[in-house]
Parts: structure tokens; sequence; C-alpha cells
């Protein structure tokens, strides 16, 4: 469902005033003073999340302490789910009774527009399969590659060529990189359901201060890329168990300008893809074991925030979650909560693990290198490496093209 004129629904709590619109009969040297939020005034977002986090209040809902845009009211007959994203919103949960209910009492409060069974939300399209759902972006796919005027070029079977390593002074500089920040804002949003040119859709972020000529030729290869796998979407199994795990790995001293590494996660429920991050770091590290250690910190933060929200969401996660970790030496240092010079500089990432896998939120599991899932996020790979690892994330087909 969606709120229509959202933004006009909100409450204002400070004094904010406007001049007299036009044509408007009013005392000279006087201004309105605004009761009601409008667009483009900053406080609207805030006003009109305060009247509709209010508003579900009152029907039983409470906001999850994980995620404020997250609604969870837990009833005898089940739980009722209501994701909220400025003026649209999902609405799910085992209460069929009270997901009806919510409908109608939100129709009474605000104007509200009730498309159906989700279909379409936010450029993402749904589809309802026999095992479950396909999660993918095929019109704004095709908008993207007419975007860049590409639609009679030949597509390519990766979005990098393997072992290519971009730095800041490739090529020449643009005249105007207008067209260069639109095309790599665009696939920005697109990495939402597309985890396979994640990481290099990260490496062109990096040079959207001073884009060259060869950096724009990488982000026209990358939408060839896509006009090959226009139609490719993420799977999610209804008959999957609801079991977290999760996967990190990272580049030592991946980038030759400045030997900062990137390191990248996956985590799965079941069989599910549900989170994918690449990044490089913001320092250079000293060892591969440092740069794999730091990865395993940043994996367990997300972890553990998908844990909480999970549990929230009805679906308590066992005990411990595996991590699998293809680095023998940041496994040990997880388990020995002995430091010394080798790794007192990152002391305190080697206290959050210790003390996680101490507690049983973690499990560390040893994973060999050609079974990673991440390096997916980590690196560019020849054709048959980048299939192998794309049948692991789930990425399917949605429909033959």
């Amino acid at each position: 469902m969606d709120v229509k004129n959202a933004f006009l629904n909100g409450d204002l709590e400070e004094e904010v005033y406007m001049k007299p619109p036009p044509r408007l009969n009013h005392p000279p040297n006087k201004v309105c003073r605004l009761r009601r939020a409008l667009y483009k005034l900053k406080q609207s977002p805030q006003a009109q999340y305060a009247k509709f986090s209010a508003t579900v209040s009152e029907f039983g809902f409470t906001s999850s302490p994980h995620d404020i845009a997250l609604f969870i009211r837990k009833t005898a007959q089940g739980m009722v789910l209501l994701l909220l994203y400025v003026d649209d919103m999902i609405i799910t949960g085992h209460d069929v009774v009270g997901v009806e209910e919510l409908k109608q009492s939100l129709s009474q409060k605000f104007e509200m527009q009730d498309p159906g069974v989700v279909s379409y939300f936010l450029g993402f399209e749904v589809t309802s399969l026999d095992d479950g759902y396909l999660l993918s972006q095929v019109k704004y796919a095709f908008d993207l590659v007419s975007k860049a005027e590409l639609n009679y070029r030949k597509s390519v079977s990766t979005p990098l060529e393997p072992n290519v390593k971009l730095t800041p002074m490739d090529g020449s500089p643009l005249s105007d990189p207008t067209r260069y920040w639109q095309l790599v804002d665009s696939l920005v949003y697109f990495i939402t359901t597309r985890p396979d040119i994640a990481y290099v859709v990260h490496i062109v972020s990096q040079f959207l201060a001073a884009p060259r000529s060869t950096h724009y030729t990488a982000v026209l290869r990358i939408i060839r890329y896509v006009k090959g796998t226009l139609f490719h979407g993420l799977h999610f199994s209804a008959n999957s168990s609801p079991v977290l795990r999760a996967y990190f790995d990272a580049d030592w001293v991946g980038d030759p300008s400045d030997r900062r590494s990137t390191i990248g996660y996956c985590l799965f429920l079941g069989s599910s893809l549900i989170s994918w991050w690449s990044k490089k770091q913001a320092i250079p590290s000293r060892s591969s074991t440092e740069v794999e250690y730091r990865a395993l910190g940043d994996t367990t933060s997300e972890l553990l925030s998908l844990r909480w929200l999970l549990e929230d969401m009805g679906i308590p996660q066992p005990s411990f979650t595996d991590l699998y970790c293809d680095n023998q030496s940041a496994m040990q240092i997880a388990h020995n909560d002995v430091f010394h010079e080798r790794t007192k500089h990152i002391e305190v990432d080697c206290h959050f693990i210790c003390h996680h896998v101490t507690q049983g939120t973690v499990d560390l599991v040893f994973i060999g290198s050609a079974n990673q899932p991440t390096d997916l996020f980590t690196k560019t790979h020849f054709p048959g490496r980048f299939r192998t690892l794309l049948s692991k994330l789930k990425l399917v087909l949605s429909q033959p093209p």
C-alpha cells in the first residue's frame, strides 16, 4: 500500500513560516505559519514518520529497536509486519485477518492506495513461484541499457575483465563527467538485487571525484554485462531452513594505487542470499591476517544486526551462527585472547570477536578458498569461475530472455 500525499499529513512541532502564495489576498507584511508539512520542507520526512508511527501504535504496533521502519504486532493468531519506506509500505504476516484489519484502519486515517498483492515495489519486481519468490529489476535493467545507449552493442560474459586494476590516473580526464555520475548512480541502486556486479560498481564508484576515459569504459562494460543478464534475479526459496550463516573474504593490498585491501561478506538465510557488501578498507593492512581479521569484525557486526532483526520478526536463531573463514591464522586469533605485538594494533577487533566466539554467538568454520562465495565481492574472475560463484549466490533467470 502507499499513502497519497504522505508529507501533507505531518504535523509540525516547530514554528515554520512561508511567504503567502501568489494571488492570495493577505495583509501587507504578513507571512503564513505552517501547521502541516509541505513537500520540499526539510522537516517533512520526520513529521510524516512521527504521524504514521503514532497512528500505527494506536493499532497495537511497535517499532523494531533494530529497524525503525519495521512495525510489528504480535497476536494470538500470529504476527503482522509492516515495512515502511517514506510513503510506500509492504504488509505481511501469519495473521491474515489482522492484515485486513490494518489495511482498513489505515484507510480510515489516511488516503491510501492498495495495489493488492505485491508484484512491483520501489523498482523491484516480485514474482511468486511454486517454491518461493524471485526478486529482480528487469524493467530497471532495460532502462539502464537504454540510458547508456547500448541497445545495439554486444553483451559480455563478465562485468570486468579478469586481472584489470583501475587507478586514478588511467586514461584521460572526461570533459563532462555528468554522464559518468548518472550511470554509476543508477548502478549503485541496481546492485540491490544484483550481487554479481557489487564489486565492480564499488570499484568505479571510487573515481566519481575525477573520472577518466578508462573508468567510463569500465562502466560501459558493466552495463554491457547487464544487457546479457537482464532477466537475472535473486531466488528466495520457501523450502529453505531459516537459519543464518555468513561468509567473508578479503583481497589483501589489492588496490595498486594505495595498497588498501578490499573486503566483502555475504549472509544467507538458509539458501537465500539476504545481505552482501564489498568495500575498500580505510587504511592499509600490514598482513593478510590483519585484513581478514578486520573483515571478520565487520561481518560479525552485520551478523549480530541480522540476528536481532530476525528475532524481532519471529525467527530466532540457534545458539550460534556458522561464520565461514578461509584464513587459519585469523581463526586462531579469534580463539586466543592473549595479545602480543603482532596483534596489538587490532586489539579492539580481537576483543570484540573473541567475546562473541566465547559467548557462542558465532562459530568459526574453515572453508577452502575454492568454495568461498565471497570471492565474488573482492576480485575479478574468469568466466568459468565467475559462473560458479553466481550459482552459489542463487542468482537465477527470472524468465527466458
